[in-house]
């Protein structure tokens, strides 16, 4: 039996090999390898359109115009948002937008300014 690192979710020590990444049985996470060192020393890592990992105070540029339920018009590509915060979730950015106010956006329609 081989000696791989147990779930960094649940812990569970019964973990394999599938396609390159490590999988866990019990809950089901995925995770390479290298990467289980980045989520035990830095919690929670948040990475932009193009891959380049995003911090708290960050400044952070649209790459697509975003429609916004309530609003008459949509955030257009190329907006500039300065100090974003990181939370858990599926919209892992807290930012204020000028003319908009108070926003929740997902990593993957931005990139780092």
């Amino acid at each position: 039996m081989e000696n791989l690192e147990p779930c960094p979710a649940c812990k569970s020590p019964y973990t394999y090999e599938m396609d390159g990444k490590l999988v866990c049985p019990e809950c089901g996470f995925e995770w390479e390898s290298a990467s289980t060192e980045e989520i035990q020393e830095e919690g929670l890592v948040v990475k932009d359109a193009n891959g380049t990992i995003l911090s708290d105070g960050d400044a952070v540029v649209i790459v697509k115009d975003l429609p916004v339920k309530g609003a008459p018009k949509p955030i257009k590509a190329g907006t500039k948002v300065k100090s974003i915060r990181l939370v858990e979730g599926d919209h892992n950015i807290d930012c204020k937008i000028d003319g908009f106010g108070s926003m929740a956006l997902k990593s993957e329609f931005v990139k780092k300014a």
